[in-house]
């Protein structure tokens, strides 16, 4: 990945001795044109093109912050119920992650969504222990978070 941003770097500079101008607007416009050339080459190297996890880190993003806002909401409904009525819960995720830095950002993402809060992770990090404010199925809430994070998680790092 790193070689193919090097790569689409040094052509967009190419690309601008080529035409002689040296300006902003040349660079980006060589970029473009390296983009392209590598997405077209992109069968030779080793690693997928580029721009894919990009992508999915995008989507992760958005994932995570359709899930604060949710949660926001959830949370705030609590908490605005004259009837304290919720159903706390700490329950024990396995995950599929291998990567430190995978376990880590699912952790991460768990506990900044309000409402959960990851208290642990196992020492072969097979398993978060989570707590939930309102979790009434825990089965739930666990594939909740293997649907969303989890499978976004592992395709960055595919």
């Amino acid at each position: 990945m790193a070689f193919q941003i090097l790569l689409n770097v040094c052509l967009a500079f190419v690309w601008m001795f080529l035409t002689v101008s040296f300006n902003g607007a040349s660079f980006i416009v060589g970029y473009m044109i390296g983009l392209f050339i590598i997405f077209m080459l992109r069968r030779f190297f080793h690693s997928r093109f580029y721009l894919v996890p990009v992508f999915v880190m995008m989507k992760l993003l958005f994932i995570f912050l359709k899930e604060l806002i949710l949660s926001n909401i959830a949370v705030a409904k609590v908490v605005m119920k004259r009837q304290l009525t919720i159903q706390p819960a700490i329950f024990a995720l396995p995950t599929e992650l291998k990567k430190e830095w995978e376990i880590t950002m699912l952790a991460m993402l768990i506990t900044l969504t309000p409402g959960t809060l990851v208290l642990d992770v196992s020492d072969d990090g097979s398993t978060l222990y989570i707590h939930a404010l309102n979790s009434p199925d825990v089965h739930e809430a666990i594939e909740s978070i293997k649907q969303s994070f989890e499978k976004t998680i592992m395709e960055v790092s595919k």
